[in-house]
């Protein structure tokens, strides 16, 4: 594993560390009725089980098992079980084998293991005289979050004395949660959030790493809390003050009664291994997933084999389905197929997607009230019948200590259970055929989550949303036009792609790997990646034209915004090939068509307790509302009088902490069609002052505009420079055009802007430009990054010494393509130490020394300070006569067909009409001195 892939583990487990020990899934219980507890030890086959009972005041009651998450222990869900005794169920909550101070090995929840401990337990129920029972069957349900909620379906489809389930964040096929692949050629189901389920899919290695490492004995996750870090923080139970240094001990809160066997320890009775406390099968699974990014048939086997897919055909029990809007991990579609699957096999199904998961917290009170009403109707026949609705979350924009100020549709049924197939409607989406790059190793990678994270900090699940980086010339992009109302997409949208070998390119072995996403674009064109999900794929053969089914998501589009499909080569979460690869993406239908599943529409109101968070809330937003105002009276400064002036530059200073001033009063004007050489020595400020120009970094006082707009740190009018910056890192095996595509593809500006064929045609690439770019010489490359600067055909180019390391030829090209950029109307700005080369290529210069401007103007006046001048002549002898008699002119020299003069002051213009006047041809006009000279006169040695 490699040093980047260790840190990034890191982060991850750090992540999930801080999100259990601060979330947990507890309730004092200090009020409602009195709830008494049992601790016991249960036997199984090959495990013995840790286990609570929860007594409610009234009994016979039906019994509601309630089961922990991978990494937790009985513990972790004593809030839910004490919530459901006071609501008057006898509740029974355990530590799965393996975990908290339950012996065995883990085996996710396989029939013969973690599911036969479950029906252990119902007969254990089955014996107590405290649940209710019809004959010799008890009345019992089940639920669960995530790993829980898959022991919920994977026991009522073994057992029937279940009568009724509430799984939670939970699977429905762990192969295809943590090896997905959403690209098929098959038609798909009608259901809001169907997923393609294809075979071959693409690791989820970030997760999975995680999991296995809270598996491996590492006791931070085998304390109470651990799984708690998966359904995140409940909207209003409290936070754990536990130890961690006690939960790190496995400390659970004291011994059952009877004990452990004597030399038992905590979590299992085996010592520890290579595959700590899993199963040999499950610990070779994994190796084999981590090692090679692939799974064999038998790994894929294995996992259905542990999965609810494998039951859900017979499960026929009502059936509530809750599932969370923010989860990385087990997605809607999860969800999607376990409603179809049981709805397929005659059982009765409610669905629930909530504003939470495991990247966003776990279900609030009302939720868990639900689904005690779920079993109040299912278990005793109270209340009434809570149906077979869906309801979905759909959150805003404010939160109180925590909670989503949410609005909750409900619909009378899920769609595609009954019959008929979910509403889709096409937005349609622009833009080419695009190159992609899967970069050696896969790095650097995009990013779009990272596990657990959204779960830390209350709202940081929206925060993460917005961070979602896609690295360059790895991502293509089509997007909508601004919508004219508000779109709120409800499941999975699809899109059809056509991807295709760019000829002359292998295809790697293990097929092309993408990772598609939907982009939420606001008006200032900043992105939000809804949920920060992503749907992967892989595509074994090409050319290949698929549909694609993007992430499940909830998310409304306002007006104004746009939709944008983006489509990348790597993520840093998921197992991507090592070998290098190009090859093109388009849309094979010009539309991407978004679920729209309509309803009535609820409020949820924050608790009065909350109003508290709220106020804090509209404080913070007062705050950005006033830093909004100032940004947009940033970004509304300007000069009128300036519009059409390329730059202008006002008493700059930038002053360093220690007193060093790198720019000091620095004054200068750039006009449209002028190239200006910044000239300096080292320490001069050049540097500075382009970064300065650019935004990158901010000056102390003074100003520049920039077509009359004020530049601060992403200022739009930025966007009309271009700019390059020595050591471009062009890719080697791709063509010089190809690799302006890709660049130009990752600023996500319409194709149609770039203007590719005068940027080439300007730069002289010729044909060149579809070479690769390995066998070009350095001059050619430092065309094609000036080609690259010029895309968009900018009005000022910025650049930075763009011929170092050209011969005395290729620097002559050089200077003919800045020529014939200025020759359009546009400005060159060139920072360079040639001095030489300065003067033949600019029109203009601006000399500076230790921060400060020495001088500024066109070349030639520079270069002729103190007025001497050089005349080339077909008659010398008549040109000394005739300057002689010019005013003010003196020191006249013959030298050779050149006649030499000192003007002082009278200008040169004048004395060549002189001249010209006199009959005497000249051939050439203009300073006697070189810049080189007035330079180093300027800024010489002696000068302070």
């Amino acid at each position: 594993m490699s040093k980047t892939q260790l840190r990034w583990l890191a982060l991850t487990l750090a992540a999930v560390i801080v999100a259990a020990g601060a979330l947990l899934w507890v309730n004092s219980g200090s009020d409602g009725p009195r709830v008494v507890t049992e601790d016991r030890v249960v036997a199984t086959g090959g495990a013995q089980l840790d286990t609570t009972l929860y007594l409610p005041e009234q009994t016979p009651a039906p019994a509601v098992l309630v089961a922990h998450g991978f990494g937790g222990s009985k513990e972790s869900v004593d809030g839910d079980a004490r919530e459901l005794a006071q609501r008057g169920f006898v509740a029974l909550t355990w530590s799965a084998r393996g975990f908290g101070r339950s012996t065995g090995r883990i085996a996710l929840n396989a029939p013969d293991a973690e599911v036969a401990d479950v029906s252990r337990l119902i007969d254990e129920l089955a014996k107590r005289p405290e649940v209710q029972k019809d004959g010799d069957d008890p009345k019992v349900g089940i639920t669960g979050g995530s790993y829980g909620g898959a022991i919920s379906l994977l026991a009522a489809g073994y057992d029937k004395r279940i009568d009724a389930l509430a799984p939670v964040i939970t699977y429905n096929d762990l192969g295809q949660a943590l090896i997905p692949n959403s690209a098929t050629t098959e038609p798909l189901p009608g259901s809001p959030s169907a997923n393609a389920f294809a075979a071959q899919g693409v690791f989820k290695r970030s997760w999975a790493g995680v999991f296995f490492a809270a598996g491996m004995g590492g006791a931070g996750f085998a304390n109470p809390s651990a799984e708690a870090a998966e359904p995140g923080s409940d909207n209003d139970d409290q936070l754990d003050s536990q130890d961690p240094a006690a939960a790190a001990a496995g400390d659970g809160g004291g011994a059952p009664q009877g004990g452990l066997p004597p030399g038992r320890s905590p979590g299992g009775d085996q010592g520890m291994g290579p595959c700590g406390r899993f199963t040999e099968q499950i610990c070779a699974a994994y190796t084999e997933l981590a090692t090679t990014g692939r799974a064999s048939q038998s790994t894929v086997d294995l996992l259905r084999s542990v999965s609810p897919v494998s039951v859900t055909g017979r499960i026929t029990q009502p059936t509530m389905i809750v599932q969370g809007e923010q989860d990385t991990l087990f997605g809607l579609d999860q969800s999607d197929a376990t409603a179809r699957q049981i709805a397929a096999a005659g059982g009765k199904v409610k669905v629930v997607w909530y504003s939470g998961g495991h990247d966003g917290g776990r279900p609030g009170a009302s939720l868990r009230s639900q689904i005690a009403d779920w079993f109040d109707f299912h278990l005793r026949g109270r209340g009434s019948d809570p149906g077979t609705s869906f309801e979905y979350a759909v959150q805003g924009a404010l939160r109180a200590q925590g909670a989503p100020n949410v609005r909750t549709i409900t619909a009378p049924s899920y769609p595609g259970l009954n019959g008929t197939a979910t509403e889709r409607r096409p937005v349609t989406l622009a833009g080419p055929q695009q190159t992609v790059v899967n970069p050696p190793g896969g790095n650097p990678g995009s990013i779009t989550s990272m596990p657990g994270l959204g779960s830390v900090v209350a709202g940081s699940s929206r925060l993460a949303s917005r961070l979602a980086v896609d690295m360059p010339g790895q991502v293509a992009r089509w997007r909508s036009e601004p919508l004219t109302s508000q779109l709120l997409i409800s499941g999975a949208s699809t899109i059809r792609l056509r991807v295709e070998p760019i000829p002359g390119q292998p295809v790697p072995e293990d097929g092309v790997v993408l990772f598609a996403k939907l982009y939420d674009v606001s008006g200032d064109g900043s992105r939000t990646l809804p949920a920060s999900a992503v749907s992967p794929l892989r595509i074994t053969q090409l050319p290949a034209e698929v549909t694609v089914t993007l992430p499940g998501i909830v998310r409304p589009i306002e007006a104004e915004h746009r939709i944008e499909v983006a489509v990348t080569t790597t993520d840093q979460a998921y197992a991507v090939p090592s070998q290098p690869a190009a090859f093109t993406v388009s849309l094979a239908d010009n539309a991407v068509q978004v679920p729209v599943v309509p309803g009535t529409r609820s409020a949820q109101t924050p608790p009065m307790f909350a109003l508290i968070g709220i106020f804090a809330v509209i404080g913070l937003a007062i705050v950005a509302a006033v830093i909004a105002a100032i940004r947009r009276r940033r970004a509304d400064d300007v000069d009128e009088s300036l519009v059409d002036v390329p730059l202008v530059i006002e008493n700059l200073a930038k002053e360093y902490p220690g007193g060093l001033k790198a720019v000091d009063g620095l004054s200068f004007r750039v006009e449209k069609g002028q190239v200006l050489g910044l000239l300096g020595p080292n320490g001069a400020g050049k540097t500075t002052s382009l970064r300065m120009l650019m935004g990158l970094i901010q000056p102390t006082e003074g100003s520049i505009r920039v077509f009359g707009h004020k530049i601060y740190s992403g200022a739009p009018v930025l966007s009309r420079i271009g700019s390059f910056v020595e050591g471009s890192g062009f890719l080697p095996h791709l063509s010089g055009e190809a690799n302006l595509r890709l660049y130009w593809a990752a600023t996500g500006r319409p194709a149609e802007h770039a203007h590719f064929e005068e940027a080439i045609e300007i730069a002289g690439l010729g044909h060149a430009v579809r070479r690769k770019v390995r066998t070009y010489s350095q001059g050619m490359r430092q065309r094609l990054a000036i080609a690259q600067a010029m895309l968009g055909l900018p009005d000022m180019l910025v650049l930075d010494e763009p011929t170092n390391g050209l011969d005395p030829p290729q620097i002559h090209q050089m200077r003919e393509v800045l020529k014939r950029y200025a020759a359009t109307g546009r400005t060159v700005l060139v920072s360079s130490h040639l001095l030489a080369e300065v003067e033949q290529a600019c029109t203009h210069v601006v000399v500076m020394h230790r921060g400060k401007l020495v001088a500024a103007g066109e070349v030639a006046d520079i270069a002729a300070v103190g007025g001497e001048a050089t005349f080339r002549v077909d008659e010398p002898d008549q040109a000394a006569s005739v300057l002689g008699e010019l005013s003010g002119v003196t020191d006249i020299e013959i030298d050779g067909k050149q006649v030499h003069a000192n003007l002082d002051g009278t200008p040169r213009s004048k004395a060549l009409g002189a001249l010209v006047a006199a009959g005497v041809a000249v051939e050439q006009a203009g300073p006697r001195r070189r810049l080189e000279d007035a330079f180093l006169e300027l800024v010489g040695e002696n000068k302070a």
